[in-house]
């Protein structure tokens, strides 16, 4: 299918240029479920091993220039975060934002900053001003919050104060932060807490990074929200509120699956990509926001799901970016509301592959990324390597 009659094919590869979906280091290890960790050989122990991994999906797509970072996870104690930040970059990647973790150690089990032990507390913030050292470090200019912390049973805690305590906290931390760096407050509305979490919803992030400071702005995580949820009504509310600071892209079907990007809802994908442009096409201008995967791979090979969501994404954000704003404004004017809506599927069922075939083609990139790593041999490579090591370790890798 050819791109529609009104497509600039040039400036719709201008605007592809800068376009640029964050990986996570977490994504390229091993990990599993509440009920088991399952291996891969070829799956990542270390930081270096992660950065290798994100350098090469970089490679093959020409997209994922920054790679995400959680400390603790990443940070063990003695490694020199500016050691890091060369490592990556001669990988031919960059750090990208800074995942706090305040919700793993043992002293966490009834919350971090709302916990009722102000020791606690301290400590959480402490971690959180830690890692914003750790960002100013490493270059990052995004610090991506976000807590475990909220109560499995009604009567548990008072609710109020910890509102007032995470109040407390995000502010400290924002007052920290250089004046280029941006907070974003993500949000979920259930678990591992199941009677209510602390920062439930987009309002109630969106509530706390106002309170937080100016550059503190709301992360959307496509899993986190109930199902049914309409997400492309909250990311335009966001934008206009400009209030929006990024997203962690995933699928899901139940809850919060972690799945790879656009393999349950493709449609969804679209229409939240559709909210973004027509944002830029009323302001004349790109917005700022941070394209982030968090995903976690169990039983696809962390690579090539890694690849296959970043193709995902170019694609839907192709697909959005070839609305006609003109001919919809114009059904919208008459109440088409079939029109309008028929504007947008023409837009969604545009195949776009051989349009982005040929733009990686003029890009120096391989044509199908995936099939280009399939063959390339790294996953066998890897796989030899770090699953031989791994066998030495564990005594045995099945």
């Amino acid at each position: 299918m050819e791109l529609p009659a009104h497509t600039n094919e040039k400036a719709l590869s201008e605007r592809l240029d800068h376009f640029e979906i964050e990986t996570p280091s977490w994504g390229y290890a091993d990990t599993g479920t509440r009920f088991g960790k399952f291996l891969q050989p070829a799956a990542a122990t270390t930081l270096e091993e992660k950065l290798a991994d994100a350098a090469e999906v970089h490679r093959f797509t020409g997209c994922c220039p920054s790679v995400a970072v959680h400390v603790l996870w990443d940070f063990p104690g003695g490694l020199d975060p500016a050691a890091v930040a060369k490592k990556a970059e001669g990988l031919g990647v960059r750090i990208g934002a800074i995942n706090p973790n305040v919700f793993q150690d043992q002293c966490y089990k009834l919350g971090s900053v709302a916990n009722r032990d102000p020791d606690v507390r301290r400590r959480a913030v402490q971690h959180m001003l830690d890692s914003v050292t750790i960002g100013k470090q490493v270059g990052s200019k995004l610090l991506s919050l976000w807590f475990a912390d909220g109560t499995n049973f009604p009567g548990q805690a008072n609710i109020r104060q910890r509102k007032r305590w995470f109040q407390e906290a995000l502010h400290t931390v924002h007052e920290a932060m250089p004046d280029e760096m941006t907070m974003l407050v993500e949000y979920k509305p259930f678990e591992p807490a199941f009677y209510h979490t602390d920062i439930a919803d987009w309002g109630m992030a969106c509530a706390f990074a106002k309170h937080a400071g100016r550059r503190a702005r709301v992360l959307v995580d496509t899993g986190h929200h109930l199902l049914g949820c309409n997400i492309e009504h909250i990311v335009a509310f966001l934008i206009d509120e400009n209030m929006l600071g990024g997203f962690h892209f995933n699928d899901r079907k139940y809850a919060d699956d972690d799945l790879t990007m656009g393999s349950i809802d493709p449609y969804q994908l679209f229409r939240i990509f559709y909210e973004i442009v027509a944002a830029e096409h009323e302001l004349g201008r790109s917005l700022d926001i941070a394209y982030m995967v968090d995903q976690s791979h169990n039983l696809k090979p962390k690579i090539e799901a890694m690849i296959q969501t970043v193709m995902t994404a170019q694609e839907h954000f192709t697909k959005a970016l070839l609305v006609d704003h003109a001919a919809l404004g114009q059904a919208r004017q008459r109440d088409d509301i079939v029109l309008a809506e028929t504007i947008l599927k023409d837009a969604y069922s545009t195949d776009v592959r051989p349009f982005l075939a040929e733009y990686r083609r003029s890009r120096k990139l391989a044509t199908n990324p995936l099939s280009a790593f399939r063959e390339s041999g790294y996953a066998e490579r890897i796989g030899k390597e770090r699953g031989a090591k791994k066998s030495k370790t564990t005594g045995g890798y099945a």
